[in-house]
């Protein structure tokens, strides 16, 4: 798809096309799908435990012997904020008395936990094919353990600063992660969200500041898509949100629904998390604010949330749910991974074709 073979070789896929580990919404079984097709298949491994880990390892590759990437978080754990986590409690305590609920309720939230010498030790254990950073890249001993298993190294950059600060630091390719994007922003050197070039005007830049395979992210949405990264210098492409709709992925039925609606515009909130991460907005987002800069620092933020959201999906409504997705999203289709992938290989031959007529590379 395209003559640059840089990364379709390092990683040993078929197709320059990678499944973005979406904590949440992706495990074995959309892994799996894209592998059946040519695509590099992704874990996300930030919110697993290390049994929970194994066990996904395991049913990837008792289904498939392709090559496979597990994502991890590099983010530098914060002091505990009480008094910030008070006063956002405060703050919320409005929608606690609407659903019957006392405000000092504590429920279950999603923790996400930073690359440590423990997880280092699974991925010399596991030795998966490669090995993709977000919020930059663990210590210099730590990655070094992880180079010398033998996995590639992958990251995200949100700016040419953090793609060049990569690929000094050992990356085997850069992930340009667009504004477009959805989830969580990998910035790591930056901290203005609201300047975060979009991926048509970073990814250029990205290629031509550094010597590595550059994977474009953000605003990708079907092959038209893949055909203009390509054509502005990218070895490949990931993929997120293309892939929410399809039966693999584990996102909640609410979730799919807003999705198939096509309807709420997205934006950057930390609302959920205390880092920025594009979702389609929601109540919350609107009443409160997208980003704020009193929150408790990542990934508290989301414990006061969390009775909140269960007690409103429990009545059907996603109005303190994070619903990640990408500016995108309205190109996503209900359909299988397998499906999907074979589908974007096929467009981007086609829109690529036009772009440059004549025979071309597969």
């Amino acid at each position: 798809m395209g003559p640059d073979r840089r990364l379709t070789d390092l990683l040993g896929i078929e197709h320059p096309i990678l499944l973005a580990p979406m904590a949440g919404a992706g495990g074995p079984a959309l892994a799996i799908a894209v592998a059946e097709a040519g695509g590099m298949p992704s874990l996300p491994c930030a919110m697993l435990d290390s049994a929970g880990i194994r066990r996904d390892v395991a049913a990837v590759r008792t289904a498939t012997r392709a090559p496979l990437n597990l994502n991890f978080f590099c983010h530098a754990p914060q002091p505990e904020a009480p008094a910030r986590q008070r006063a956002w409690r405060e703050r919320l305590a409005p929608y606690y008395r609407e659903l019957g609920l006392d405000p000092a309720l504590e429920a279950p939230a999603p923790n996400r936990s930073p690359f440590d010498a423990a997880t280092c030790a699974l991925v010399e254990e596991l030795r998966p094919a490669a090995v993709s950073f977000h919020f930059g890249l663990p210590s210099v001993d730590l990655l070094a353990r992880v180079k010398a298993t033998g996995a590639r190294v992958l990251a995200s950059a949100t700016s040419v600063a953090e793609a060049r600060w990569l690929a000094q630091h050992g990356c085997d390719a850069v992930i340009a992660q667009g504004a477009e994007a959805g989830g969580h922003r990998g910035m790591f050197l930056e901290v203005h969200p609201d300047q975060q070039p979009a991926t048509l005007a970073l990814l250029p830049a990205i290629v031509d500041a550094v010597g590595l395979p550059v994977i474009a992210a953000g605003g990708i949405g079907d092959g038209r898509g893949i055909a203009a990264a390509l054509a502005l210098g990218a070895a490949g492409v990931q993929l997120g949100t293309a892939y929410l709709r399809a039966p693999e992925s584990l996102i909640s039925p609410l979730h799919r629904a807003a999705l198939a609606a096509a309807e709420a515009p997205t934006a950057l909130t930390n609302l959920f998390s205390g880092r920025p991460a594009r979702g389609l907005v929601n109540r919350l987002m609107r009443e409160q604010g997208a980003l704020r800069d009193d929150l408790p620092p990542f990934p508290t933020a989301g414990r006061a949330l969390a009775p909140l959201k269960q007690a409103a999906e429990a009545l059907g409504r996603t109005d303190f749910s994070s619903l990640w997705a990408g500016e995108a999203y309205p190109l996503a289709r209900e359909e299988g991974a397998a499906q999907l992938t074979r589908r974007l290989v096929a467009e981007a031959r086609e829109a690529l074709a036009r772009i440059s007529p004549g025979p071309a590379g597969a």
